[in-house]
């Protein structure tokens, strides 16, 4: 899919896909749908989450460790030159490395001239069958930021951290335009089917939500295909800073693509004064469990 250029707008490509199993034929499947997302038009790509290896958190097993890599790595450097040459920027979905036994879900943002523009580590990590998160991966400690790029300012959330509004906020007050947000969600076999389209549709409502409040674009990627019991749902999109959808993408591969006007933003955050009117001195209990 493919919408019309407008002046001032930024195009953006979300790669929907499998990923393989195997890193280095991930990794030449991941270059071939960034190339053809450059040619056509894309100025921002972005990958599912950990788009370079299959789902692996589905069981503990610690010889999966052997999946991380440090950063910067080889796919970090393989990347930095492909993102120089098509002059894109791209957020990639990667398995960290930190030290020993200290492992982080992780994005990082490759700035079209190469440079590693940071990352931006998983916040909110999962416990659920079939998503075994907390096994793996230490909770970030990069806290909510936005980094400066060459076609604007972007944000970066990963899967988890989309359902909780206090990650959206913090991301948008630190100034991002876009809102990218790498996914891998989907339904378990085990699950009732009645529950398929609930659950996507609350996906759906909860990231337009954040868009419209925070006056941003809003894009997700998510993965495809089923993976030991799990069928990730794809459903990748982008919404506007009013929550409409703009691009959506069903559950086949697909590089979805969208233009995005950043130079909106900055009048309907005038007309939609939401970061003026917050009342911070009435927030502070955000930062306590409720009471039983």
């Amino acid at each position: 899919m493919v919408r019309t250029a407008r002046m001032n707008a930024t195009r953006i490509a979300l790669l929907q896909y499998t990923p393989f199993s195997d890193p280095a034929q991930a990794r030449e499947n991941t270059q071939e749908l960034i190339r053809s997302a450059a040619e056509k038009g894309a100025r921002i790509i972005c990958t599912p989450e950990l788009g370079f290896t299959s789902y692996f958190c589905d069981t503990q097993d610690p010889a999966r460790f052997d999946l991380a890599e440090t950063i910067p790595g080889s796919t970090t450097e393989d990347f930095s030159l492909l993102a120089k040459e098509l002059n894109v920027v791209l957020i990639l979905s990667l398995f960290e490395k930190r030290t020993a036994g200290v492992y982080h879900n992780t994005a990082v943002v490759i700035d079209a001239d190469g440079t590693l523009a940071g990352r931006y580590r998983k916040s909110h990590i999962p416990q659920d069958p079939g998503f075994e998160e907390k096994f793996y991966f230490t909770p970030g400690d990069t806290g909510f930021k936005a980094f400066d790029t060459a076609y604007g300012r972007i944000g970066v959330l990963i899967c988890w951290d989309q359902w909780f509004p206090e990650a959206a906020r913090l991301t948008a007050l630190n100034g991002a335009d876009i809102l990218l947000i790498p996914t891998a969600i989907g339904w378990m076999d085990s699950e009732h089917p009645d529950l398929y389209s609930k659950q996507l549709g609350a996906w759906l409502r909860v990231q337009q939500g954040h868009a419209a409040a925070n006056v941003c674009y809003l894009a997700a990627v998510n993965r495809v295909g089923t993976e030991n019991g799990t069928r990730f749902w794809g459903n990748s999109f982008v919404a506007d800073y009013t929550g409409d959808l703009i691009a959506h993408a069903g559950e086949e591969p697909e590089i979805l693509i969208a233009d995005c006007d950043l130079s909106l933003l900055e009048e309907h955050r005038r007309i939609w004064p939401f970061f003026r009117d917050r009342r911070v001195d009435l927030y502070s209990s955000l930062l306590q469990h409720p009471d039983a």
